[in-house]
């Protein structure tokens, strides 16, 4: 039979005195308490001692220097204080220092110049692509084929007022002076320019024949001229195999002197030369003969030995070259000439409303007077003034000939009746007219100008290094170190007010329920645990008003 002990407390809400049991219960109590408070304490010195070995840890500037790979520290940074050693061992490190960061200064300020070295190399290959070769008589137009009112039509270019005598023969008038149409300048220039088939006297390339089917037609500041090896209309690019003369091109031309118009009046379509002009220039650019071409005499034979020069050049800072795309209509591949013709063309279109002979285009040609009034007068204003309207970008890729002319006397006396027999004209004639042009490759090679960065970021890299290696002891790694001390310091301060007050929350929501003895008296168990059978169980909550009913109100009724 199951034994019921059925016990009584009260609970003291005022002073009243202590019963028989109140010294025992009330000792063991404050025993309890006492016990209580002492943990609770030794939580707090606990958490106090974390604190304040956190606070320490980013805070140990001596810690940090002994481990750190940075040369001096540990010797600056010591416990107890700084003294007259350590004072030492700051100056020198101090002075390292300085000197690093003026070497590291002056470096940087050297890469922010941005240097650049011109390498020059010399490549021997087994054949080249022959250059372009275009000439140009000096003479523009033959006088046998000016009539009078070609000569009418002409005269602003020519320097002729209407009412002066020419003083030479004319031809009579062709069929463009009765057909109606306006006078055409280009027409003029393609119908009475000197003909290559009258120039050409004699013509080789590598031993072998060549002729005017070899030459294609453009037009210049000279007229009507002559290209060879263009590389146009489909034509095959010629190659050399060999250097030296004789592997080149071999040409004999009479320039026509007795054709040369007579100059009555100084202009800019004038010429006082007898001779004519020489271009030697790549198949990607057109000629701009009249700036950049030689002169060849009559008289001589002209040899000129060519070297091909493929140039490269660096985009800035380092250099001042442009990859640039020709946005053109008139010219596919970017040259400096393509550029400087386009642009004179674009501005005489906008000035004159016209273009010269030389110029691409469908706008309407110039007349002699337009040449007279607008024409040439805008041309050298673009060119000696207005610098700001064609600005022609270097390209970075550039191929140029280098050229080394040397001369002959021809005809010698011995040859002088033979060439006079063999071309049926007079030995003065011969002397006066004949000239011999000889262009070959010196040596089949090429040479390549390259410019290259004389200082790169792994230089700078490499020598901002080997100073903090020397002065300071350092490396990347050490200043990844300081990073990391100084981010942790950082977080520390930044992050130590959240953190307490997130440990103080957590350290109050460890702490457990008191109760009072109005809260048990307002929860009143005892009323409707008096209707209860004996031996019943609750389940265990010590939680005021919770409907849950347990050992505790079985405890305390």
């Amino acid at each position: 039979m199951p034994i019921q002990i059925f016990c009584s407390v009260s609970f003291s809400s005022g002073k009243e005195a202590p019963g028989p049991f109140g010294d025992v219960w009330g000792s063991h109590q404050r025993q309890q308490q006492d016990s209580s408070e002492s943990k609770e304490e030794e939580k707090e010195k606990e958490a106090a001692r974390k604190e304040a070995r956190e606070e320490d840890l980013p805070g140990d500037l001596v810690a940090f220097a002994n481990s750190c790979t940075l040369h001096g520290a540990s010797h600056i940074f010591v416990e107890g204080g700084p003294g007259p050693r350590q004072v030492l061992w700051a100056v020198a490190f101090v002075l390292a220092l300085g000197a690093f960061l003026c070497q590291v200064g002056d470096r940087v300020a050297y890469y922010l110049s941005y240097p650049h070295v011109t390498l020059l190399d010399e490549v021997a290959t087994t054949e080249l692509a022959f250059p372009a070769v275009t000439l140009c008589n000096t003479n523009a137009v033959r006088l046998s084929q000016l009539s009078y009112p070609d000569l009418l039509y002409l005269a602003p270019m020519l320097g002729l007022d209407e009412s002066d005598d020419p003083g030479v023969p004319l031809a009579p008038p062709g069929p463009e002076a009765f057909s109606g149409e306006p006078f055409n300048l280009h027409r003029f220039y393609n119908r009475s320019c000197h003909r290559l088939e009258d120039m050409l006297l004699y013509c080789s390339y590598c031993g072998g024949p060549c002729g005017p089917h070899n030459f294609s037609v453009v037009f210049t500041r000279y007229g009507k001229c002559y290209t060879f090896n263009s590389g146009r209309d489909g034509r095959p690019l010629l190659k050399t195999m060999k250097g030296g003369t004789g592997n080149g091109l071999e040409i004999m031309l009479d320039i026509q002197q007795d054709e040369y118009l007579p100059v009555w009046g100084e202009t800019d379509e004038t010429s006082f030369e007898a001779g004519i002009k020489v271009q030697i220039h790549s198949q990607d650019e057109p000629p701009f003969i009249d700036q950049l071409g030689f002169g060849v005499a009559p008289g001589f034979q002209t040899f000129v030995a060519c070297q091909e020069q493929r140039l490269i050049y660096l985009p800035p800072p380092w250099g001042t070259c442009k990859a640039v795309t020709m946005d053109s209509d008139f010219f596919d591949s970017y040259s400096i000439t393509a550029c400087r013709i386009d642009c004179e063309t674009r501005y005489l279109v906008e000035n004159c409303n016209c273009r010269m002979v030389h110029m691409p285009g469908d706008a309407p040609y110039c007349t002699p007077e337009q040449y007279k009034e607008c024409a040439d007068p805008a041309l050298d204003f673009l060119v000696e003034k207005d610098q700001e309207y064609c600005v022609c970008e270097m390209p970075c890729n550039l191929t140029r000939y280098g050229k080394e002319l040397s001369m002959v006397k021809i005809p010698s006396k011995a040859s002088a009746k033979y060439l006079a027999k063999k071309f049926n004209k007079s030995e003065q004639y011969i002397g006066e007219n004949i000239l011999v042009l000889d262009i070959f490759f010196e040596v089949l090679n090429y040479e390549t100008i390259e410019q290259k960065k004389a200082y790169e970021i792994a230089g700078l890299l490499g020598d901002i290094g080997g100073q903090m290696g020397l002065f300071i002891g350092a490396s990347i790694l050490t200043v990844l170190e300081l990073f990391d001390y100084a981010y942790e310091v950082i977080k520390h301060k930044l992050c130590r007010r959240g953190k307490c007050q997130k440990e103080a929350k957590r350290s109050s929501a460890d702490k457990g329920v008191a109760l009072s003895l109005d809260d048990v008296k307002r929860h009143n168990p005892c009323e409707s645990l008096r209707g209860r059978p004996a031996g019943m169980t609750y389940a265990a909550n010590i939680l005021p008003h919770h409907p849950a009913r347990g050992t505790f109100e079985d405890f305390t009724c």
